[in-house]
């Protein structure tokens, strides 16, 4: 499982035209699951998340997490996270899970980082065609994948 987290001031994801979801200060996160992918992974993941202190203290440094900040979550699903680009020129997407190992996987994450961290966690819609913004604030970002732990 792959994760692109992002320090944002506002974010949101609108759908056909509609708003979908929107969050002031927190964290975006970019969701790529694999079929290798489990509940450990997941939890793994959401504890990691939670704790993450990437968000400015009164010296302008990054020693605070989202629950001192009263920030949310705002997550989407993105297979492309998974893209193997050895060969050619057009990405392939063969790791990336299929939508029946995935979607369980993507309510699961949403699910536990609600729970794990306390925060209102809003979503895009797993396998839509979305419009995300994004104010990246610093600009901070995360690369984090639950099968490099060590």
């Amino acid at each position: 499982m792959r994760i692109v987290a992002q320090r944002v001031s506002r974010a949101s994801v609108t759908i056909g035209g509609k708003l979908k979801s929107e969050i002031g200060l927190g964290m975006m996160i970019l969701l790529g699951i694999e079929e290798a992918d489990n509940e450990e992974d997941v939890d793994w993941l959401c504890a990691k998340l939670t704790k993450l202190r990437i968000f400015s203290d009164e010296n302008e440094a990054m020693n605070l997490d989202i629950n001192q900040v009263e920030g949310s979550f705002l997550v989407v699903s993105q297979f492309t996270l998974h893209a193997l680009t050895k060969k050619g020129n057009r990405p392939s997407f063969i790791r990336a899970a299929r939508p029946e190992h995935a979607i369980p996987l993507y309510e699961l994450f949403l699910k536990r980082l609600a729970e794990i961290s306390g925060r209102k966690v809003l979503s895009g819609e797993f396998g839509a065609l979305m419009e995300v913004e994004l104010i990246n604030d610093g600009p901070v970002t995360i690369l984090m994948d639950s099968k490099h732990r060590e």
